[in-house]
């Protein structure tokens, strides 16, 4: 406070003559004034840059949370409200998209309907082995492409994938059969979707039968039912398929990237930190 007060008041009074009124050394007061001076050191610099690292690396599309589960991932021991403080900071933001409505089940049909065997039990940690499924549409400038996913519940991974311009029951088998080569799950598996006609075909119920998985499907009009596949594609469309793609043979390839070479890592990490 001493040292403060001749600060502020060095222009109507000797330096000399304040410390010896206060009864403080001049090189007392000089030595405070440099250490005044001084840059202060930045605590957060290290965080700061790995959370630059981590938003990068993501391509720019990680929120304050996805930064979060990626930094403990590496160690780091941080709280999601620093995070924010030092993203605001930085300006660094995630991609935002409005609300993801699926538009592609055709529930309209004669075909059978396996009852509801998951009722929601999508946690990592379930004792239930189930793969989920779905269809989402993407937008390219030559037209609609068709991506049907298979992804582990217990992982979050997309174990397979199909993209077409079309959506006929070969999507899903194919789909199915790309998962089956990355992963062999216990017989009794469960094989969770939607109604969509697809799922309920012939050839693809005797395909999940040979496999030994037990067929599972969302009630009527219950999105909810099927929310893991849900989750994946708002989380697709807010990262990756934000505008429509140039070409078909562009959303192919960037499809592929994104799955194998961003979000089965992600899942991965995140689901090591629920374990």
């Amino acid at each position: 406070m001493k040292y403060a007060y001749i600060a502020s008041e060095r222009t109507h009074y000797p330096i000399g003559f304040m410390c010896r009124v206060l009864e403080v050394s001049t090189s007392g007061f000089f030595a405070w004034q440099a250490r005044a001076r001084a840059p202060r050191s930045d605590v957060d610099a290290p965080l700061r840059d790995a959370i630059v690292q981590v938003h990068q690396e993501s391509r720019r599309r990680y929120g304050r949370r996805r930064v979060t589960h990626a930094l403990r991932a590496q160690g780091w021991c941080v709280n999601p409200k620093r995070v924010r403080r030092v993203m605001r900071a930085e300006g660094l933001r995630g991609v935002r998209k409005g609300r993801f409505v699926p538009r592609t089940t055709d529930s309209v049909h004669q075909r059978a309907i396996a009852p509801n065997v998951l009722q929601r039990r999508f946690g990592v940690d379930t004792a239930v082995p189930a793969w989920t499924s779905d269809i989402t549409y993407l937008a390219t400038r030559e037209g609609w492409l068709y991506l049907a996913v298979i992804i582990a519940l217990q992982t979050r991974q997309v174990l397979g994938y199909s993209l077409s311009d079309r959506m006929p029951d070969e999507r899903v088998l194919n789909a199915l059969r790309n998962a089956c080569h990355l992963e062999t799950p216990p017989c009794g598996t469960l094989f969770h979707s939607d109604r969509g006609s697809q799922y309920a075909s012939d050839d693809f119920r005797a395909a999940l039968g040979a496999l030994g998985r037990v067929a599972s499907m969302s009630r009527k009009g219950n999105c909810w039912d099927n929310a893991v596949s849900e989750s994946f594609f708002a989380t697709l469309k807010t990262e990756e398929a934000t505008e429509p793609y140039v070409t078909k043979q562009e959303a192919q390839k960037a499809i592929a990237a994104y799955i194998h070479g961003f979000y089965n890592w992600s899942a991965y990490c995140h689901t090591s930190l629920c374990h």
